[in-house]
């Protein structure tokens, strides 16, 4: 039995020991900058002449790594391969599976500053982020071998006279394994290995944004012992091979996080049986959020407005979980704005690895544009505050950007926007805030800062979303801590790093069988 669960903990960079483990960790993987990396199936590494080079979002032009795009027959190959490997990998006992699992978040954390690099260079996280992300990697294969070991020994069952009853839990076959580029590193690996120790093969389609990242992964799955006919990695455009991956009648599962768009377009394809499928297709998703925070009446301003502009502004936005929207008591609306303003305007933005800056640039070129379009819709429907453009640099930078006066049926309200902006709302009361903040497609995470026990307690019974934070931000969810995961067009609320999670990709067998009195005996 492994000892109790603890979360990883996070490195003070502001000490000289870590500094400089992060300084010769960044300089180590400036050296493997701009290497190639190959498909991978059942352990063969495969290339093609079609190519795909991710970049250091902070530094435009400095290429990271350059990855295959694969074609539509490797993708299905790749599948193929994993199904045939799903037997000898299901058949294989927890035990080991674990010890597997145990052994990958060993090598994470030996490397984690090395993994830091990579999230800072190909990522444009900030070091505390990197940190984050990592940490939160090793902590769901902690929890998750942990997770397994129980569902691996035997349930209790209500045992019936003259029967001997009992329920194991199976693998479902082959998933496809779709992770984000803003979470890279965490939600990849906790998707892939709450797949792999629960008996499943997979099949990984990295993020065009991040894949170094993925093909790093990959690596230390076999330095973890996982063999390699329990999956494959397979980057390539999503018009050629992602709707083939979803489709492919051999696919039992797909694990995605990512864009409402694409989630949805997931779940329709993975919903129509193709012929030669014997199964209905489970799809487990995380489609993103526009998250609220409600500052009451009697708030403690300070404490709310660190707490807003961390959430908001916390790796450029570009978190599912952050705080796009903050509806503010109106009698107390201008004086928060103020005090969100001020310290908005204090922020510090620069290239990702210089530890100095607490914002770096927001993902791409592409991604810029977008933003830059919702700042002319602010401009537009409410009243800039602070920020609204373009910061110097050669990466891809925007200024933090606060908007008030949005009204619920503005865009700026309602439409995820995924980078440095949040939208202020003025509420009548208390009554108005919750009926704001709940007027959305979605419901991932939200926050309620109040020192009125009774407003804490119907926030509690009636803010819809899946994580609720009282009187602090609303990111920085724990695993084991904040089971993770929204109601409506958020996802599947299939709550990563709880303890229901891996029973999304396990089946369950009941046996009864019957005993005479003699073999009762």
């Amino acid at each position: 039995m492994l000892p109790p669960f603890r979360n990883e903990p996070y490195a003070d960079f502001r000490l000289p020991e870590h500094d400089a483990a992060m300084r010769r960790a960044l300089a180590q993987v400036r050296g493997e900058l701009g290497r190639e990396y190959p498909i991978l199936i059942v352990g063969e590494r495969l290339t093609t002449p079609d190519k795909h080079t991710s970049t250091n979002p902070s530094h435009a032009a400095e290429v990271v790594g350059v990855h295959q795009k694969a074609t539509a027959a490797m993708a299905s190959r790749a599948i193929e391969a994993a199904h045939a490997g799903f037997p000898a990998w299901a058949a294989t006992p927890a035990t080991d599976r674990v010890r597997m699992t145990v052994a990958c978040a060993r090598l994470i954390r030996e490397r984690k500053n090395e993994f830091n690099a990579w999230l800072v260079l190909e990522a444009g996280k900030n070091w505390n982020e990197a940190e984050a992300d990592t940490a939160e990697a090793i902590d769901f294969c902690e929890y998750y071998a942990r997770q397994m070991e129980r569902l691996a020994s035997p349930a209790e069952l209500v045992q019936m006279p003259g029967e001997r009853g009992e329920l194991r839990y199976l693998g479902l076959g082959v998933g496809v394994i779709i992770p984000p580029w803003n979470f890279p590193f965490a939600i990849l690996v906790g998707m892939t290995i709450a797949a792999l120790v629960t008996g499943n093969t997979v099949v990984i389609k990295p993020s065009s944004e991040t894949p170094t990242i993925g093909a790093k992964f990959v690596e230390l799955l076999a330095e973890a012992g996982f063999p390699a006919s329990t999956y494959a990695f397979v980057p390539g455009s999503g018009a050629v091979i992602g709707d083939l991956l979803v489709e492919h009648p051999l696919t039992r599962f797909v694990s995605f996080t990512g864009s409402r768009e694409v989630g949805l377009r997931i779940n329709a394809l993975a919903a129509q049986t193709k012929p030669g499928q014997k199964w209905i297709k489970r799809v487990v998703a995380e489609m993103g959020g526009k998250d609220a925070i409600i500052v009451d009446a009697d708030a403690d301003l300070e404490a709310a407005a660190q707490g807003v502009v961390a959430a908001a502004f916390g790796y450029q936005g570009q978190k599912c979980s952050a705080c796009s929207r903050v509806i503010v008591d109106a009698s107390i609306h201008d004086s928060f704005v103020e005090k969100i303003r001020a310290r908005t305007e204090a922020l510090t933005m620069g290239p990702a690895e210089d530890p100095a800056y607490f914002m770096g640039p927001v993902i791409s070129a592409g991604a810029k544009r977008t933003i830059e379009a919702y700042l002319e819709i602010g401009r537009a429907e409410g009243q800039l505050v602070t920020g609204g453009g373009s910061a110097p640099g050669e990466g891809h930078y925007l200024r933090p950007t606060i908007f008030q006066g949005i009204e619920r049926h503005h865009r700026l309200f309602q439409e995820e926007i995924f980078g440095p902006v949040l939208a202020v709302t003025r509420a009548r009361d208390f009554d108005h805030a919750l009926a704001l903040a709940n007027d959305s497609d979605y419901g991932l995470t939200g926050a309620i800062y109040s020192q009125t026990p009774a407003h804490l307690e119907r926030a509690r019974n009636e803010f819809f979303v899946g994580n609720l934070y009282l009187n602090r931000k609303c990111t920085g969810a724990m695993v084991g801590a904040h089971p993770f995961g929204g109601f409506n067009m958020s996802g599947t609320d299939s709550k990563a790093g709880g303890p229901d999670y891996l029973l999304q990709f396990l089946q369950a067998k009941t046996i009864a069988e019957k005993v005479t009195a003699e073999k009762a005996s």
